[in-house]
């Protein structure tokens, strides 16, 4: 009995400790990381370049998993059913939001189930013209869409993908109608407009700049809210004549919903750490992405921005994935 005493009393102190000093013992083992999209997509490239120095801040090897499949779903629900404990995270981009507009019904809710830990980093796309279209401006792309309604072509890396949804709010907020073609991929919805097949693309800037470079394609406009150092002389869309537009992709990191506030906030400070080192910076500056590391309730904010917003255009645009 005596024995039992300073047990009992050990336990109730320990009860008695903040949040905080309980969160010391995480992460004990690996974390995996699921991508929710293949290898070399945007998603895969930020897990793989943020990874090591994460690795490193945690103290534990951060092991990224690729799964795959009906554009981000099936490794979204991987996480959602997962157990809360910080082990099994997910890093996702706007599918994670739109999903649940496009498709009949999908295994889990983006809000129900998870925990926002960060807003990672943002990139703008651009809007492109093969040379063969006669329009040198964003003003001059939409007057050529209104007098030929339905017979310009923009290309896509797939329905509900991030080049589907720029152009589609192009046309929203233009009030035009560019026909999207849908491709198999990113590499070949940017070919088919460098070939020709197609007059008309949305890609990402770092994919744009090499062939604005050489006059293979006509760069009119970037789709973030300000012009982009890369592309300093090239003015936004919005400016250029679609008042409103803006469009950019975002990637950010999420916990199954149960996970405990000291494990959130833990990840939260080390992934901005691994942010803040100078390689991971650079690395990223390269790749034309904008660090924003944000706190867990700001990012869980730009959800519900992003939610909103996409969520009205793909109804007004009557977009469906069957």
């Amino acid at each position: 009995m005596r024995a039992a005493l300073p047990i009992a009393a050990w336990i109730a102190a320990a009860l008695l400790l903040p949040a905080p000093v309980w969160a010391q013992s995480y992460p004990a083992r690996p974390v995996r990381l699921i991508v929710p999209f293949p290898p070399g997509g945007s998603v895969d490239v930020v897990a793989r370049a943020l990874t090591p120095k994460l690795s490193e801040r945690l103290g534990q090897q951060v092991v990224i998993e690729n799964r795959s499949g009906a554009s981000g779903i099936i490794g979204t629900e991987v996480v959602a059913h997962a157990k809360p404990d910080g082990y099994t995270l997910l890093i996702n981009t706007i599918p994670f939001v739109t999903n649940t507009f496009l498709y009949g019904k999908v295994p889990y809710d983006p809000f129900a189930d998870f925990l926002p830990i960060s807003w990672l980093c943002s990139s703008p796309a651009t809007l492109v013209v093969n040379p063969s279209v006669p329009a040198r401006s964003v003003r001059e792309l939409l007057e050529l869409a209104r007098a030929k309604p339905g017979a310009l072509y923009y290309s896509a890396a797939g329905a509900g993908t991030n080049p589907h949804f720029a152009g589609e709010l192009f046309n929203f907020l233009g009030k035009i109608d560019i026909v999207a073609v849908q491709y198999k991929g990113g590499g070949p919805s940017l070919l088919a407009a460098l070939g020709g097949e197609v007059g008309i693309t949305f890609p990402n800037i770092s994919e744009a700049i090499p062939h604005a470079k050489t006059g293979k394609l006509i760069v009119l406009g970037v789709t973030g809210s300000k012009r982009s150092a890369a592309l300093p002389d090239v003015p936004t869309v919005a400016e250029a004549g679609v008042p409103g537009y803006e469009f950019v992709t975002w990637h950010g990191i999420l916990a199954p919903k149960g996970t405990s506030s000291a494990t959130v906030s833990l990840l939260n400070l080390k992934i901005k750490e691994a942010f803040a080192a100078p390689e991971v910076a650079h690395l990223f500056e390269q790749m034309g992405f904008e660090i924003v590391t944000s706190s867990p309730d700001e990012f869980a904010a730009h959800l519900r921005r992003e939610s909103e917003k996409w969520g009205k255009v793909i109804k007004e645009r009557n977009i469906r994935v069957e």
